[in-house]
């Protein structure tokens, strides 16, 4: 075999990975969408199962033999084997199963890597799920690359085999749903495993804490890289290297590939392979099932493996310059723990998400609200984690939109103000959440239709969707100012009428309206809601006025609360409100803050971060910035919580309250966008 020696990009890797994140909750492995999702939960790759972003075991394993020794380095493992064959080799006077010593974990945008040491020769194990922003064909790729490196480490040569499993509990929901795996060479020339349920239940199914039991899991390797794939079940598994049929039935199967035998030495020899999903149809929207984008355009998913293999050493590369840029870009903008905290954010945001085309083929980019409760395309979920793609590319925040617009405009939802959702997921036949948040959604629809504006330099999305937008509008115009008792996006908090930051809110979101208008030369809507917009704001500093802050309503006195939408004021240059609104607040918060981050407001001591990320960015200083900021990251790094990235949790002891792995702390990127459109 041809080994592929990438030094200069593991070099490259190796001298920005002291820079970048070290600990987190949860480690992402397998990131792509709400079903492929599979992540190390602990800080020890050995030391437990993998698992799916709800928890349950989607085990990942992995072992190598080195001369005479084997080492686990990834997965618990299959005691009852490891200790019969350890048993063996202790009989033939080799020695027994040992666990490989872990030295450091790095996550970075695109990557997480381990490294290793396993006696006499180190290994670095790479997660790489290429969501690339900047390039459609492998973002929208549902193929993941596993990469082992090998050297050894004292001088001298060691025969050295790497074996890693996949099981096909990534492919059910519940572990006793049946499966069959086979074996077989794609016409592209690739070695390739496949398992899926029996059933194929597609679609059948929705709700928040569930796994996708239909579509097929598949583990590939490069053509002519000598890997051997075999399939096995956990009972018969042992370390080493499986011989099976091409086909298997049953439970818990898993889909094994042992890399060949190579000499280990002084240089990096480096070996990978894929793990790809195809799930044939990934949501129903009216009605209507839709294949994944990928599948729309034409790919198979054979095809999408090979050319995965084909572009591996490129792909390495963008990836590596592209999590370079990230990190160096953040911490321009907001300091070393900010730029971790969007590291640490990056692939969660996005994978929280399925890409579709409508049967119009317009892009639909739909959100799943992980632990909270499981709707789809929630417009709240959207507002919060848009800053990640304005910075990166709007096209997929027009995606997060179009099918709101649509619900509205195909006279579906009937309603002067914005939906909610658009069903539970992954069936997006309209609204399933119990209760509307009018100004809300109202609002969080124009102010990032101007966003949109703000990226593009123009305004013809909004031209799009003008009379949906004319008519929200208008109902902010009336209702928005000072809010009935009413849902927000904190809902958990309860309702809360009078509320000052929904208040904000719809004050930013008629002037947003007003520059839109102007952008399309309307010049009465703009100048009328110019002027209002303004008066409101100048009306809502009195009415808020709470001595050395604002209030939580404009009927409670001696409340406070974060005021983060006055964001978008900032970001978008409106000047609603005058500079020291924005000092006096952050001069406040700082009074208040507990070791885990600033509280929502003065009711609870939870929190949201990424709200805390959104006010942050009101601060004048860095300094002022930063003392905002950093107490999300001490929760960040030593929350006792161990769970894909939470949202909402406690300020006094870092605890999860509810949330996690949600596409809001795309929000993190706040920072990072108002330092780009300065």
């Amino acid at each position: 075999m041809k080994f592929t020696i990438l030094l200069p990009v593991l070099l490259f890797f190796s001298a920005i990975s002291l820079a970048q994140l070290k600990k987190a909750p949860a480690y992402p492995l397998i990131t792509h969408d709400p079903y492929f999702s599979i992540w190390s939960f602990s800080d020890e790759l050995a030391s437990g199962s993998t698992k799916h972003w709800t928890g349950a075991d989607q085990p990942l394993t992995g072992y190598i033999w080195i001369d005479s020794s084997c080492y686990r380095f990834m997965g618990k493992g299959f005691k009852e084997k490891e200790d019969a064959f350890s048993g063996k080799m202790v009989e033939n006077k080799l020695s027994p199963i040992a666990i490989a010593q872990q030295k450091s974990v790095t996550v970075t945008a695109t990557r997480t890597s381990y490294t290793f040491t396993c006696g006499a020769v180190d290994l670095q194990l790479q997660f790489t799920s290429p969501l690339l922003l900047n390039n459609w064909l492998v973002l929208t790729r549902p193929v993941s690359y596993i990469t082992v490196t090998l050297q050894s480490n004292d001088g001298r040569e060691h025969e050295a085999q790497v074996y890693i499993s996949v099981s096909t509990n990534a492919c059910v929901n519940k572990p006793d749903q049946e499966v069959e795996a086979k074996r077989y060479a794609s016409a592209e020339g690739l070695p390739v495993l496949k398992a899926g349920t029996l059933q194929q239940p597609v679609l059948q199914k929705k709700g928040d804490d569930l796994r996708i039991d239909w579509g097929f899991l598949y583990v590939s390797a490069p053509k002519g890289a000598n890997t051997r794939l075999g399939i096995a079940t956990d009972t018969s598994v042992i370390p080493g290297f499986i011989k099976a049929p091409a086909s298997i039935t049953g439970k818990q199967l898993v889909l094994g590939a042992t890399f060949p035998i190579i000499k280990t030495n002084a240089k990096a020899q480096e070996q990978f392979i894929m793990v790809g999903y195809d799930d044939l149809y990934s949501v129903q929207y009216f009605n209507q099932d839709l294949p994944p984008v990928w599948k729309a355009e034409g790919r198979t998913i054979e095809k999408e493996l090979a050319r995965a293999a084909a572009d591996y050493k490129s792909i390495m590369q963008q990836c590596a310059a592209f999590d370079q840029k990230l990190y160096a870009d953040a911490k321009k903008a907001g300091g070393e723990k900010y730029a971790q905290l969007c590291v640490a954010a990056y692939r969660q945001s996005i994978a929280a998400h399925k890409i579709v085309k409508d049967p119009k083929g317009e892009l639909l980019f739909l959100s799943k609200e992980n632990f909270s409760n499981g709707s789809i395309n929630t417009v709240d979920v959207t507002y919060p984690s848009a800053p990640l793609f304005l910075l990166y590319n709007p096209e997929l925040l027009k995606g997060m939109l179009n099918g709101i617009f649509y619900y509205t405009e195909s006279g579906r939802f009937t309603k002067p103000f914005a939906a909610h959702d658009l069903g539970t997921y992954p069936i997006a036949n309209g609204q399933t959440y119990g209760e509307d948040m009018p100004v809300e959604e109202s609002g969080n629809m124009i102010i990032l239709t101007a966003a949109i504006a703000k990226a593009e330099g123009n305004a013809n999305y909004a031209k799009k969707h003008w009379k949906a937008l004319t008519t929200w509008a208008e109902y902010l115009s009336e209702e928005g100012f000072d809010p009935a008792n009413q849902l927000c996006t904190d809902d958990f908090a309860g309702h809360l009428a009078r509320n000052t930051n929904l208040s904000v809110k719809a004050i930013v979101a008629l002037r947003c309206y007003a520059m839109l208008a102007e952008m399309l030369n309307e010049s009465w809507p703009a100048t009328m809601y110019a002027s209002r917009s303004r008066q409101m704001a100048t009306k809502w500093q009195i009415m808020a006025e709470d001595g050395d802050h604002f209030a939580l309503t404009f009927s409670d006195k001696n409340t406070w609360s974060q005021k983060y939408n006055l964001a978008w004021d900032k970001l978008l240059g409106l000047h609603l409100f005058p500079a020291d609104v924005y000092e006096k607040e952050i001069r406040y918060y700082l009074t208040k803050q507990n070791t885990f981050g600033l509280p929502l407001d003065s009711r609870k001591t939870y929190t949201k971060s990424d709200w805390i990320l959104w006010t942050a960015t009101l601060a004048s200083t860095q300094a002022d910035f930063e003392a905002l900021i950093n107490p999300v990251y001490v929760y960040l790094t030593e929350t006792p919580t161990r769970v894909p990235l939470s949202d909402w949790h406690e300020t006094t002891n870092g605890k999860q309250v509810g949330f996690q792995a949600r596409s809001v702390v795309g929000g993190y990127f706040m920072k990072m966008l108002v330092d780009k459109w300065k």
